[in-house]
């Protein structure tokens, strides 16, 4: 299957009071087309680290990451923004929204900014909520954000990163701030895009959440120690639990 992210030999490095933390050390993956990949390790492994400088929202030390056959580790800042635009979609666990815009405005606002698309401002808007249709928070479009739930307001970061049809969507600890039901529900629809044809890349410290993606990388001080193949998800809370339970035992396995 056809790659969409491949990374090699990245590395990261941070100096604080003129010592270094090698936070990434030569981290080397490839992200195939429609996987869900989840990133898991210890706190402090270099997970959103990782997700970071990949993403090009850090720079790397060193090392090349290619996106669908481009390497865009070298980019100027101006160029990589552009990147993140166009082709890059982001769920973050703190649900980053323009507190005077309603939440249909928030999820076009990406559009509006890009010229990817080419559309006029009424075809993102019908485009935007369609997507809240097929989120279920369809009724919250004309709301301010605090007047809807954290599950809700996630949902909405769902469909904002997904309106200017990204190559890859990037999420760190998307359920990080919602209570089980909420984490449930919106690790349902990351499934359903999922399912899609999303490609998306997940960090997240719950083996709950890991064991809804095709694939976990587990990192551990800056180096990824292992992989475990979890295969696309089918329905059922019989093959949910045993995808959990075998996650785990696996986990154990490498010193979770």
């Amino acid at each position: 299957m056809e790659n969409i992210i491949e990374v090699k030999d990245l590395c990261k490095t941070y100096i604080t009071n003129k010592r270094q933390n090698h936070v990434l050390k030569n981290v080397s993956f490839n992200i195939r087309k429609g996987e869900m990949v989840g990133i898991m390790g210890p706190s402090g492994s270099g997970k959103s680290t990782l997700l970071y400088s990949v993403s090009g929202m850090d720079k790397a030390t060193s090392g090349t990451v290619t996106l669908s056959g481009k390497e865009i580790t070298n980019l100027s800042d101006k160029e990589m923004a552009a990147v993140r635009l166009d082709h890059m979609g982001f769920i973050f666990q703190q649900m980053y929204m323009m507190k005077n815009l309603t939440v249909l405005d928030n999820i076009i606002l990406p559009a509006v900014q890009s010229k990817k698309l080419g559309e006029t401002r009424s075809e993102t808007e019908a485009r935007g909520e369609e997507l809240m249709k097929k989120l279920g928070i369809i009724d919250t479009a004309d709301k301010d954000i605090n007047e809807v739930s954290g599950g809700q307001l996630q949902r909405a970061c769902i469909a904002r990163s997904m309106i200017n049809k990204p190559e890859i969507i990037f999420a760190d600890e998307p359920t990080g701030a919602l209570n089980r039901t909420s984490s449930n529900e919106v690790m349902d629809e990351l499934v359903k895009i999922n399912n899609d044809g999303a490609t998306i890349m997940l960090v997240t410290h719950d083996a709950k959440v890991a064991a809804r993606c095709t694939r976990v990388l587990y990192i551990v001080d800056g180096n990824i120690q292992g992989e475990y193949e979890l295969g696309s998800q089918t329905d059922g809370e019989a093959e949910l639990k045993k995808r959990e339970r075998d996650l785990t035992n696996w986990l154990m396995e490498m010193g979770w």
